[in-house]
């Protein structure tokens, strides 16, 4: 499996959007300049993000963006589907490789498990968290 910069711009999108949850819209400009990333690039997943009901827009001289859903309530998986499709290892399986069918499975499984079971409230907080101290070592 391999997500492309749509998948991770995507995620993006959406974990900036939950930072502002419940402060109003933000507009998609905010985030390109914050990460650098090309504001037209990002308006281009917008779209599938709107339709499958994840984000909502706001018109307006305060318009842009907001979650239709707390961060809490929305997955890693949910997004990733959205802009990449379905979540699979390989495609098209050859009979050939029966012996290998159900590592490839289980790989799939534990993939879809943690994007399916990591919110967008968890990235936010997981960005918050601390870093952990190094150790010391002194001779």
């Amino acid at each position: 499996m391999r997500i492309s910069t749509k998948g991770r711009y995507g995620l993006t999108i959406v974990v900036e959007l939950g930072r502002n949850y419940g402060e109003g819209p933000l507009p998609l400009r905010k985030i390109a300049e914050e990460h650098n990333l090309s504001e037209a690039y990002l308006e281009q997943l917008i779209p599938p993000l709107r339709n499958s009901g994840v984000v909502k827009s706001v018109r307006g001289a305060y318009g842009g963006y907001k979650l239709t859903k707390a961060p809490s309530e929305i997955t890693a998986g949910d997004v990733i589907r959205v802009l990449e499709g379905p979540i699979q290892l390989i495609e098209d399986m050859d009979e050939d490789d029966v012996p290998q069918q159900e590592l490839w499975h289980r790989i799939g499984e534990a993939i879809r498990g943690v994007l399916d079971t990591t919110t967008i409230e968890d990235l936010i907080d997981s960005d918050r968290a601390p870093e952990p101290e190094g150790y010391m070592f002194y001779i």
